[in-house]
């Protein structure tokens, strides 16, 4: 299949004209790829937001689609820009960590240091590295350029630690909160193939001021409002309330802590 697909994932919003400059930076390389938005909705700076955003969405699109990623707190300094393949799949972004969960789930990636400038734009802002970086690179790596023709592998890249709960007593870990998704729940980092028998063992999540002892199958089975724990199509346990936010109940959002105790 030809490398024409690429995927955007910025903090970037859409109110204004990032997003579409970096559209058109592609466009220019390669008129005939197709840009597939992902979202542009990422909490600011909020790298394990991101970096769980595009490890959801990855696996649905075909293989050797471009994947760009720009969360990108770092802009300027000396982080490095990088290609990982995983996959069968190709990601363009900042080495800052946001490729973690790529990473965990794909243990055959290889990194390389994005160092062949001349496919950069001419003029390198220090604050806009998705137009002058990231997008040419993803353009020419959908046009076809080899993934070697970037830079050299490394195997010094950044990785997050937010990713997996942390045992802190026998039947207790600490956790995360990695994203609220658009409806207010809370997404975890408690997978469900890590806890596989919670649903038939009595235990308390504690999340905030609020101590939740109750697993719902789907949410028409609690009342209206009620703060309750689902598995969500993530794979990993959710917190939330019936047609109501759960961040907005418990007064939680991303990166906040999250205690699981099992009885």
């Amino acid at each position: 299949m030809p490398r024409s697909l690429i995927t955007l994932t910025t903090d970037f919003g859409t109110s204004d004209h990032f997003t579409g400059v970096m559209k058109g930076v592609i466009k220019q390389i390669h008129p005939a790829a197709d840009i597939v938005d992902i979202s542009h909705d990422i909490q600011p700076y909020e790298l394990n937001e991101g970096g769980f955003v595009i490890a959801e969405a990855y696996r649905y699109f075909p293989r050797n689609t471009t994947h760009l990623v720009v969360v990108d707190p770092g802009v300027g300094s000396s982080r490095r820009p990088i290609l990982v393949e995983a996959g069968s799949h190709r990601f363009i972004g900042p080495d800052n960590g946001v490729f973690s969960l790529i990473y965990a789930r794909e243990p055959k990636h290889k990194v390389r240091h994005i160092t062949a400038s001349k496919l950069f734009r001419g003029d390198i802002s220090r604050t806009f590295h998705g137009r002058d970086i990231f997008a040419p690179c993803a353009a020419h790596l959908s046009k076809g350029l080899p993934p070697a023709r970037f830079g050299k592998l490394i195997g010094d890249y950044i990785q997050l630690g937010l990713l997996t709960p942390q045992r802190t007593a026998r039947r207790v870990w600490s956790g995360a909160v990695l994203k609220v998704d658009r409806f207010g729940n809370l997404i975890t980092n408690f997978h469900i193939s890590e806890f596989p028998d919670l649903p038939t063992r009595p235990f308390e999540f504690r999340v905030g001021l609020e101590r939740l002892r109750r697993l719902a199958l789907n949410y028409a089975e609690t009342a209206i409002g009620e703060v309750f724990v689902i598995a969500g199509s993530s794979g990993y346990f959710e917190v939330a309330a019936n047609q109501a936010s759960a961040a907005r109940t418990l007064g939680c959002g991303a990166g906040a802590p999250v205690e699981l105790e099992v009885f």
